[in-house]
């Protein structure tokens, strides 16, 4: 994991070529690497999706089996990011020796603190001038309060890097650049580091017997303290999460990564070293604790977690699930806990990117992947097949809410229902694991399909790609009937509109960005809504009143049922919720949803006869406008944290267009030659920021952007968004 252009995927090359799971070395700008296996990844000298590989390490006898996902670093991929942390034990964090702990840097730190995984730190690209570890390394302590242990130092720097100093055994290892680094030497430390080396080794051990109490012990006792004990106690500290042991190479041109595959053998988890067990919910109570533990073995239960699906041009579906205990095989009926219903296990493989091979079970702590593929097209056709445009429409909508329905049978027939986040477990011993968090989409842009057959297979083709994504929204706009689809950014939709064309063969335009902006309330307010008409012998009746409150920002959309069953029955409480939900969807000042908000039916009543579901659906939409129209309604936009890093003689000019689009700047931080700015800037004033940055830096100057925050939008935006609706209105 890391920030774009690290060196993430020219380091899981050179791991895959050292421990014999390829035949040649891939390069990220030839579009030869084997994990950017995507045109669009080829083209753009990007990672764009999460691409998983197995292999062993060491080489021999005691080797272990490793699986390894290579990860997106652009952050309109993040959600690649995000469910790879969620089913995997260790990460290595890249670092670039030149640019240091950059924006994304960041994001992917705090995903991994989430989930609490023991990483590695690589500080790659010790090749390059200007490489400056050391800075690296107070970059983790400032940035992201990290606890380096630096185990390593680089003999020379720049163009003048050689070879790499194991602090733990004082011994240097220079590779052989005949072999691409496949073979190497292991030699005394040169004499003219042999000061630096010792001193480097003292300070390390020192900060190891801080975190460590038995090293402690060791230490002060005044024994010897060999290499063996160093990385027990090295291993201790990262399995518990005190600290990051630190390696530096130089991925390009083959140095340092015999070194860290070591380390990751080492220092990071085995499946059973976390504490042995997994813990998980009762399905049949899905919000409550996670009480149920279950012992990690292949004996025992059951507990998988389906993670990404992924679709290939050849037909091919997979379903990548993480066994945490238990074993998977082929032909076995398994529960979908998440969903309540049985699931038949058919072929299962293991994945090298996007070449697979069959295999009969996966193990526990072991990754792998369900196949479906051609042989089940008909089937899937029968099942999935729409019918109407309209119905198309319909199941785009479903995939925006992440329901599941047909897919377009003749590119990747599908016949499960297992989706991202699903548990699958022992239909005899029920567990629900935690889900992958999905991060909101933050931008949106209608599209058209050019022609009638493009129209028709368009909503199908788009469910897809929101099945494999669930970053990617699609939903029909309520007052004009677009199709709009949502995602993480600019390049995250250029890439799906890509692929429809690319893979699925259908032509689309696409419309301006549309920022995706939301509603809140900032007061205290009561609504009530009576809703009584006549039809015939019967009428139709329902009453609701609630209350809505503002939360603290990031809180999302609450809702609470206080309503006592005497004005409001168990049976229409569903209705009321319903209703509520729609109408916080629709907001009520520019039409887009609210959030931060809680809402609680606090009471209402209803007639014996009259009293329908549908009633109280339409009253409890009715008393939510109502509520939120009293209770001063704004408009919140989301704002995006920027860093821009730029030549000195730029700085003026990139500050002053950074305030002219409404940024804040929140710190300005220089190197050599370069000074990187760090703001926060909304989005809907940074379309087309790419293009304008490369104009007024002749091409010189980067940045990097993510989602940071919703804000309270200037009155001339609110005002722009509601005369807007007013105009569509009509």
């Amino acid at each position: 994991m890391a920030h774009v252009d690290a060196g993430k995927t020219t380091t899981t090359e050179r791991i895959l070529f050292y421990a014999g799971a390829t035949t040649r070395l891939g390069e990220v700008d030839h579009g030869s690497s084997v994990t950017d296996w995507m045109e669009q990844e080829q083209e753009r000298g990007i990672s764009i999706t999460a691409a998983a590989t197995t292999f062993a390490w060491p080489p021999g006898d005691n080797a272990h089996q490793v699986n390894l996902i290579d990860t997106p670093g652009h952050v309109d991929f993040t959600m690649e990011v995000e469910r790879s942390l969620r089913v995997l034990d260790g990460a290595i964090a890249v670092f670039s020796a030149v640019e240091g702990v950059e924006s994304q840097s960041e994001t992917v730190w705090r995903q991994a603190d989430r989930y609490r995984i023991p990483r590695l730190a690589f500080i790659n690209k010790l090749d390059r001038e200007g490489a400056d570890p050391v800075s690296v390394v107070e970059q983790m302590k400032a940035r992201l309060g990290a606890h380096p242990i630096v185990i390593q130092l680089p003999v020379g720097l720049g163009p003048d890097f050689e070879s790499v100093i194991d602090l733990v055994e004082l011994r240097a290892r220079t590779w052989d650049d005949e072999s691409f680094g496949a073979t190497f030497t292991d030699g005394p430390v040169p004499a003219e580091y042999a000061a630096a080396a010792a001193t480097a080794r003292d300070a390390m051990i020192e900060q190891i017997a801080e975190l460590d109490d038995e090293l402690m012990a060791a230490w002060v006792g005044g024994r010897e303290l060999s290499a063996d004990a160093i990385r027990a106690a090295i291993r201790r500290i990262s399995l518990a999460n005190r600290g990051v042991p630190t390696l530096v190479g130089a991925a390009f041109h083959n140095k340092g990564i015999h070194d860290l595959l070591d380390a990751v053998v080492a220092y990071l988890p085995s499946p059973t070293d976390m504490g042995g067990t997994v813990r998980g919910r009762d399905p049949q109570d899905p919000t409550a604790a996670p009480t149920l533990i279950r012992a990690i073995a292949d004996d025992e239960p059951l507990a998988a977690l389906a993670f990404k699906v992924q679709s290939d041009g050849a037909g091919h579906q997979f379903t990548f699930i993480r066994v945490y205990t238990g074993c998977l095989r082929s032909g076995d009926a398994v529960l979908n806990a998440t969903r309540g219903n049985l699931e038949q296990i058919g072929r299962l493989v293991r994945m090298f990117a996007n070449h697979f091979e069959d295999v009969p079970q996966i193990e526990a702590g072991m990754i792998g992947a369900v196949l479906e593929g051609r042989a089940s097209a008909s089937r899937s056709a029968a099942e999935g097949q729409r019918g109407s445009l309209e119905g198309r429409a319909s199941a785009a909508r479903s995939a925006a809410e992440g329901q599941r329905g047909s897919i377009e049978s003749s590119r990747a027939p599908r016949t499960s229902h297992i989706a991202t986040g699903d548990t699958l477990c022992d239909p005899r011993s029920p567990i629900l694991l935690d889900a992958v968090a999905v991060p909101a989409a933050v931008m949106g842009v209608v599209i058209e399909p050019e022609t009638d057959e493009d129209a028709a297979r368009l909503p199908a083709a788009l469910e897809r790609l929101a099945i494999e994504d669930p970053s990617f929204r699609v939903r029909v706009d309520a007052e004009s009937g677009q199709l709009v689809i949502a995602g993480m950014g600019e390049l995250h939709l250029e890439i799906i509109v890509e692929r429809l064309r690319r893979e699925l063969g259908i032509k689309c335009r696409i419309g301006q960005p549309q920022v995706a902006y939301r509603e809140t309330v900032t007061h205290r307010a009561e609504g009530e809504n009576r809703f009584s008409r006549s039809l015939g012998p019967r009428g139709e009746f329902g009453h609701v009143r609630l209350v809505v409150e503002p939360t603290d920002r990031g809180g999302g959309y609450v809702y609470e049922n206080r309503a006592p069953a005497t004005e409001i029955p168990g049976e229409h409480a569903p209705a009321v919720e319903a209703g509520v939900t729609e109408a916080v969807e629709r907001g009520v000042l520019a039409g887009h949803p609210l959030t931060d908000l809680r809402v609680q039916v606090v009471g209402g009543s209803y007639h014996p006869v009259d009293s329908n579901n549908y009633a109280f659906k339409v009253a409890g939409s009715k008393a939510l406008v109502a509520a939120a129209t009293g209770a001063s309604p704004t408009v919140l936009e989301p704002v995006m944290s920027l860093e821009v890093t730029t030549p000195d003689e730029y700085v003026g000019d990139v500050l002053g267009d950074l305030h002219a689009r409404r940024g804040k700047v929140a710190g300005i931080s220089a190197r050599t030659g370069v000074q990187t700015l760090a703001c926060f800037v909304p989005m809907a004033s940074m379309f087309g920021y790419s293009t304008d940055l490369r104009s007024r830096t002749k091409g010189r100057a980067t940045y990097a952007m993510e989602f940071d925050h919703y804000a309270e939008a200037p009155q001339q935006v609110r005002d722009s968004l509601m005369s807007r609706r007013s105009q569509a209105r009509v």
